[in-house]
């Protein structure tokens, strides 16, 4: 009885330990409590802001060579804000890689050089270090990339900027990647042009 116990007295805290190393590499390294949690993001369309148009007022003020004296109405400068020509200029649809994976990408712009990721109708599995990245797909791997930022979400719509100056047939397909594991849970081949 003894034995049986010096030896439960040493396995209980070994055993212990065994499994909250475990449990720290299936949580802490692994992330797998993301497998169980979507984080769902419906950003609205992005806005393109056109510099706005200030109409001065007529400065010329009549004199009046009365004594008495009058007031002018004068009028306050008008702003006139001018909506933006929002243009597609590429768009695909996402197709299953790793996980599954659906939903579109666009990339909008205005004529400016300011351009911006529209991803709509997004439903993927979430993981951990999900990146938002353009690829250069000739290349058949991930090597030649721009980083647009972390996945804001597994379900839903939502914008990234698009780098001034990307050349998007270079850079034509958007790829939902995984940088902890090197895996691409899915991507979107951009067209030039809308759907």
């Amino acid at each position: 009885m003894k034995r049986f116990l010096s030896n439960y007295k040493l396995s209980v805290p070994l055993l212990a330990v065994v499994v909250g190393g475990l449990a720290w590499v299936a949580f802490g390294y692994f992330a797998i409590q993301t497998a169980f949690v979507d984080d769902e993001v419906n950003e609205a369309l992005p806005s393109f802001e056109v510099a706005p148009v200030t109409n001065a007022p007529d400065t010329t003020v009549a004199v009046d060579q009365s004594p008495i004296p009058t007031s002018e109405a004068t009028s306050a400068p008008t702003t006139q804000t001018p909506q933006a020509q929002i243009v597609t200029e590429a768009s695909g649809t996402f197709v299953s890689r790793e996980h599954h994976t659906s939903g579109s990408a666009s990339v909008l712009g205005d004529g400016s050089g300011r351009r911006v990721l529209r991803i709509e109708d997004l439903d993927t599995s979430n993981g951990p270090d999900l990146n938002v990245y353009l690829v250069n797909s000739s290349t058949g791997d991930v090597s030649d990339f721009i980083d647009l930022g972390d996945l804001k979400g597994n379900i839903g719509d939502q914008n990234y900027e698009v780098p001034e100056g990307t050349d998007l047939t270079r850079y034509d397909t958007v790829v939902i990647w995984c940088v902890r594991f090197s895996s691409a849970f899915g991507d979107a081949r951009l067209q030039p042009g809308a759907p």
